[in-house]
């Protein structure tokens, strides 16, 4: 897979991909991420890319100019499966979408920023747009992140042990079940026997018990869908 980031604050989001699972992932050759600097693309003499409003109103908007050179250049170079425009008013980011996310070959991630974008980005460019939440961070570059880590894990070879992210929260609708590692005793605390008795037809049973009213109890809307 290759991601295609677009942003204006590259040294911002370049981090999360210096370690730990993304780090592996890149050098192993499993996933590329590039950055792209907008203001780079600008033909504004001050590097700007952003201006005021028509209409008026406060905040400036990420101007159309440098984002179209940028996605154009990167999609003649290759076809792009997504053009994805990190955005609060987009579609809330769910396990499924990252689930079928995983399995594309090229995407680009526009960071928003400011007020936004010009619309016409949005109506030439974006095929689809992303939100990590109902609220508002100052740039798009920490969605872009999350959404990445969240596909980057699935791409099999990744996690070295790859049925773990089968078992994760919301793969199927339950959250995951109570999990204990060593001791079994501590202070008086005690695992549950099931996780000790070696039936693990019986453990599995009692994981997904536990994961059904786990969700009951704390996510009960995902068990209407």
């Amino acid at each position: 897979m290759r991601i295609d980031i677009i942003t204006v604050l590259p040294e911002l989001i370049k981090s999360p991909f210096e370690a730990s699972i993304l780090k592996r992932a890149i050098e192993k050759g499993l996933v590329e991420v590039h950055f792209h600097n907008l203001r780079d693309y600008t033909t504004n003499k001050q590097k700007s890319v952003d201006d005021y409003q028509f209409g008026g109103g406060a905040g400036m908007v990420m101007s159309i100019q440098p984002i179209d050179d940028c996605i154009t250049k990167l999609k003649r170079e290759r076809a792009y499966d997504e053009v994805i425009y990190m955005t609060p008013d987009g579609e809330t980011l769910h396990q499924g979408m990252a689930n079928s996310m995983s399995l594309l070959k090229n995407i680009i991630i526009l960071c928003g920023h400011y007020k936004g974008v010009d619309q016409r980005v949005r109506d030439q460019f974006i095929t689809r747009e992303i939100s990590i939440g109902d609220y508002v961070l100052s740039g798009g570059e920490l969605g872009a992140a999350v959404l990445c880590d969240s596909i980057i894990r699935l791409i099999p070879g990744v996690l070295s042990n790859e049925t773990s992210a089968l078992t994760d929260s919301f793969q199927d609708n339950l959250l995951a079940p109570p999990v204990y590692t060593r001791p079994a005793e501590y202070k008086g605390w005690k695992v549950p026997d099931i996780l000790l008795s070696g039936n693990f037809p019986k453990i599995e049973e009692w994981r997904e018990q536990k994961a059904y009213e786990h969700t009951k109890n704390r996510r009960p809307d995902l068990l209407k869908e």
